[in-house]
């Protein structure tokens, strides 16, 4: 497996490491062009969350390191693996991005210049609601507005996977128990609990026709709780 501390780093701040992290449920059909263009700007780690297809093997040939978690566990604790692998490898930084496609790489660098003026930032990528398809464009769009008014504040778009999250924010989410897709939102809330800096980047809206990984009722009882959870603590200085 390749050795990921001897590729090229970049990070938008001086002598900073930064790593693209994506967390895969069977994507093999998709994983490799999404590391080839992800490596033309950072080092890759693929976390393998439970796959029973080839993904960890296509996403090292195409140059990223791989992290396999058996059974499947769910996109937080894929992610927070991952964030674990970072930060004992000493980054400082991890930009999150799907494995499906989805998000496109080009934007990378976007992100990384977010951080340069953010300082040590949550930085996320604001999709366009309009070029979704119609059910997800309404889910988004009231989930949005939600959770909007649990943290009193405007947040564009509280469920894209595309970020960018510094180390304080990687280590404060390490105690997390959220193990699906709940856990970008808490993240959010962890962020604002401890008074740091959130920024927003634009992205492409990439929908292909591919499934999606959420089922829908599981996914709607999760964010529900988690609102309420936001409204009611997101005041709370962190522990």
């Amino acid at each position: 497996m390749r050795n990921i501390d001897t590729l090229v780093v970049g990070g938008g701040q001086p002598g900073s490491r930064v790593l693209a992290l994506v967390a895969a449920f069977n994507e093999a059909a998709r994983i490799g062009e999404v590391v080839r263009e992800a490596r033309a700007h950072l080092p890759v780690l693929v976390v393998d969350d439970g796959s029973s297809d080839a993904t960890a093997a296509e996403a090292e040939a195409a140059g990223a390191s791989v992290l396999i978690q058996r059974p499947n566990q769910g996109k937080g604790a894929a992610l927070r693996a991952g964030f674990r692998w970072a930060l004992e490898r000493g980054f400082d930084a991890v930009v999150t991005l799907d494995g499906d496609g989805q998000h496109d790489p080009a934007t990378i660098p976007a992100f990384l210049a977010a951080r340069a003026v953010a300082g040590d930032a949550l930085v996320i990528g604001c999709r366009d609601f309009r070029r979704m398809p119609r059910a997800r464009r309404a889910t988004n769009s009231l989930g949005g507005r939600a959770f909007s008014w649990a943290v009193g504040r405007d947040i564009p778009d509280n469920q894209s996977g595309y970020r960018l999250i510094d180390r304080r924010l990687m280590v404060a989410l390490l105690a997390s128990r959220e193990t699906g897709f709940a856990f970008e939102v808490q993240m959010i809330t962890t962020c604002i609990r401890g008074g740091w800096p959130m920024a927003w980047v634009p992205i492409r809206t990439i929908y292909a026709g591919e499934p999606s990984h959420i089922r829908p009722f599981a996914h709607l009882a999760s964010f529900v709780r988690v609102v309420r959870e936001a409204r009611r603590t997101v005041r709370l200085p962190l522990p």
